[in-house]
Formats: structure tokens, sequence, C-alpha cells
């Protein structure tokens, strides 16, 4: 197999690290080198945001809608290559290409969608003194720096971009570096759409470029996708030096609560899809606790763990694949220690722990959907996210119990609730710590709805006007003319 290089896209030119550096891109599926690609440093993210920093003013003055017709080409240009970028995204993360074609689509739905909100950026007159106008304005931030995940590279590189151009910003993007190759080739793309400067992506480590970038004296804006030990971790390291603004989405540990009126084939269907198998359980809104009414328990999870042990593992190219492999190794690893933990602990296993047994799959990093029951309190596995596919059941006795158990853990992201009555569903959705709740549903996001988690799960809301107005900063202006 061809082994490519890809370069780092800055001040509108494609280029390798200062240091010559680079980074190799595996094939989690079978173990293959497939490209390699910048190891930037600490220079390279200065060349960027003195880049973003210089392309800002002219970006800014742009017509509101001359910026969302450049998000419309951009969407255009995802959507005219999505068979590539996707089968990039397969390559380099292991999920399936049904998946990720579905993520190629989801990106330019976004761009899209905030391009369709350029106007609504709106300031407010405020009634005072006769002779006097007082009015505010919305103030991008400038340089925004942006630090995406693994687990879905192209959905995030091209979507989590879209809110702070159209507000204003130049954009930092700094992708895992774990699955950094759909990003490196959309820099490729954008040729022509953004003015030099307007998008730079610098690739690296995430404890060199990416603390670079949070803790830049330039870059006054910070978001951050990715699990809550580093947000935790970003918070303090971007106060290093200046005051800056930083929202994050977190990592969720998230219940799916079944009670005993619930259309239990709807349930056990929501069950399997909110744990997002699909992409092996990497999903910070995968609903990995799964609390089921002690009246259900038994058939709940035998009809589960049968649908859970037909899911088909196989290479992620296969259109006949259902789960794919685990994004790298050290992820992987991190997986079994979580199935080598629950031996430890004695939890009853009832399907999977195992990698598959077929030759084919050997040479990739597999783990089988892992099902473990009547999960006790004091199981890290209940209360630790593991973010690959391993579900843990713990049985309730009445609504104080499924509560308890619910918020009985230090996130907040998602929910799920399965019941026919309405007062429990609409109860729960009040009583749940959770940011985003589904009623009889799970998974699903709809653009113009604030995503986003409590306590441990994160700050701010993304893909809505409240994601785009965070890129702003209000500005009051007072007008004495009379």
């Amino acid at each position: 197999m061809d082994v490519r290089q890809y370069r780092m896209l800055i001040g509108g030119e494609l280029r390798d690290a200062r240091s010559g550096a680079t980074l190799e891109a595996v094939n989690p599926s079978n173990g293959e080198l497939f490209a390699r690609f910048p190891k930037g440093g600490p220079d390279d993210v200065d060349d960027a945001v003195e880049a973003a920093a210089a392309a800002f003013p002219a970006w800014w003055a742009t017509p509101p809608l001359e910026r969302a017709a450049s998000l419309e080409e951009l969407a255009a240009v995802i959507v005219e290559n999505a068979p590539e970028l996707a089968m990039l995204d397969v390559t380099d993360n292991g999920s399936p290409i049904r998946e990720m074609r579905k993520d190629a689509f989801n990106a330019a739905r976004l761009l899209r969608y905030f391009a369709g909100v350029v106007l609504e950026q709106r300031g407010d007159t405020i009634p005072g003194l006769h002779g006097r106008l007082n009015y505010t304005l919305r103030h991008p931030f400038g340089v925004v720096g942006r630090i995406i995940p693994f687990n879905h590279p192209l959905m995030f590189a091209a979507g989590k971009i879209g809110a702070p151009l159209i507000a204003g910003n130049a954009v930092v993007l700094k992708p895992s570096e774990h699955t950094s190759i759909s990003a490196l080739r959309l820099g490729e793309l954008v040729e022509g759409i953004f003015p030099p400067g307007v998008l730079n992506i610098v690739t690296g480590l995430g404890g060199d470029v990416g603390d670079a970038l949070v803790s830049h004296p330039k870059v006054r804006r910070i978001a951050f996708t990715g699990s809550a030990q580093i947000g935790r971790s970003i918070q303090a390291r971007a106060a290093s030096n200046v005051v800056k603004t930083v929202t994050l989405e977190l990592g969720g540990k998230n219940p799916i609560v079944v009670f005993p009126d619930a259309d239990i084939d709807r349930a056990i269907d929501g069950a399997l899809r909110g744990m997002n198998f699909t992409w092996q359980g990497q999903s910070c809104g995968s609903t990995s606790r799964l609390l089921v009414h002690r009246t259900l328990h038994k058939e709940f999870v035998e009809r589960l763990a049968s649908r859970m042990a037909a899911l088909r593992s196989g290479p992620p190219a296969d259109e006949a694949t259902d789960i794919g492999s685990i994004v790298h190794r050290a992820q992987f690893e991190k997986v079994m220690n979580y199935i080598d933990i629950a031996a430890q602990e004695g939890l009853r296993l009832v399907v999977g722990g195992v990698q598959p047994e077929a030759p084919a799959l050997s040479g990739g990093l597999y783990v089988r959907p892992t099902l473990y029951d009547d999960v006790p309190a004091t199981s890290r596995l209940l209360r630790e996210e593991i973010f690959g596919p391993v579900l843990v059941v713990v049985p309730f006795e009445d609504y104080d119990d499924a509560l308890r158990i619910a918020n009985d853990v230090a996130y907040g992201l998602s929910a799920s609730v399965f019941t026919e009555d309405l007062s429990t569903a609409l109860s729960f959705a009040r009583d749940i710590e959770a940011g985003y709740v589904w009623v009889n549903d799970v998974s699903a996001h709809f653009l113009g709805t604030g995503f986003g988690g409590l306590k441990d799960s994160g700050v701010g809301r993304e893909e809505n006007l409240e994601e785009v107005l965070s890129y702003t900063q209000t500005k009051n202006i007072n007008v004495l003319f009379g």
C-alpha cells in the first residue's frame, strides 16, 4: 500500500513541521502503515496563530452573507468528496464505512446550518434617557483554538469550525494525533474557499501542539472536545498567562432507564443503538449504563445479549460490518484493561469480553460487544467512562431508586428514559442531571438544539445558535446625541 505524506495548512500554505518530524498513521483494523503526517510543535502553532491573527481583521470585515457563502461552498466540497473522505476515516479510525459516510454528510449539514444563522448574531437597543442611544454589538474573539477528538474525525474537523468562522473568527484546528488524515485532506480541499490564514490545521501530539495552542497568549477562545481529565487540565492551563474563554464538550457515563411500563421491544432496540456499537462504543453520548426495572430485568438482559451477539465484527471497509476496530493500540489496551478489572471484581459477564476469533481480523484491534449484568455501585465499570463497546446493567426497584443510581456519577452529558407514562417521562427529564435527554429514543441530535453536559461533562452548548454566539463577546455602546 502506498504511504502518502500529508501536510499541515498554515497561512494558506501546505507545509511540513518546522522540525521536519513526522507521525505515522496506522490502520487499526489490520496494523498497516498507510500515511505519514507532520509532528508539529510550538513553533508551528505560533506560525498558525500569527497567520490567523493577520487574517482575522479582513475576515471579520467580510460581509456576513459572504462568510456564509464560504461555508456553503465548503459543505458542497465535502459532499462532492464524501466517498474519499469517508474512506480516509475508515482507514484511520476503524469505524464502519456506513457510519463514516454519514459523518461526511453530517459535517456538511452542520456547516449549512451555521451558514443559515449568520444574520441571527444580533445586538440589542436598550431604552435609556432621552437624548441617548444605548446598543450592543457582537465582537469576535479573533483567533479561536479548536481541539477535536478521534471518534468522528471528519465530522468534527469540518463541523466544529463552522460556528467560530461564521462568527467572524479565524481558526487554528488541532485534530487528534490518532486520526489527523481527513482533517489534513480537508486542508487541501479548502484552497480558494477561505482567505489565507482564516483556517489553519496543525497536527502533532496533544502535549506539544495542544498545549501550545491552549496557552498561546493570542488565542483568547478555546473549544475542546474530549475526555474530562484533559478538559480539566485545559481549563487550568488556559489561565496560565492571559484570561481566556473555554468551552468543553467532555465525556459521559450516560444512563438509559427502562421503566416497567416501557415498550420492551423499542427499549431493547434503544439500548443497542444507544451504545453506539457501530462506533465501537467510542462516543461520549453512549448510553453505557443500562438501568432496568427488576420486573423486566431477566428477559431484557437475555434478549439484549442475543442482539449484541449477532452484531458482525468485520473489516470496517465492508458494507456488511456492524462493529469495526478500536481506534488505536492505547485505547484498545484501555478497553481490555476494564475487561480485566471486571474479572477482578467478579462481575457477571453475559456476552462478549473477548476479541473476535476470525483469522481475517487477527491483525486488528477488535473487541466484541460486551455486557455485564447486575453490576454493583462500587464497580469501576459503572462509574468510569470506558469509551469502548462495554455496557453494564443495573436492576432497580422504583423511580427514586432509578434516579439515585442514574445521578450517582460525576458525569452528566446525556440520558434516555423509556416509559409509556407521561408523568414518569417528564419527571425523569426534569430530575436527571444531564444536558441532553431522550424519551423513548436514543442518540439522535437535532440541529438547532444545544448539545452539551452538566457536571464533569462540560461547559457550553454546541450545534445551535448559542454555539455561534459563544464565539463572540458583547460590546455595549452608549451615544449621547442631545
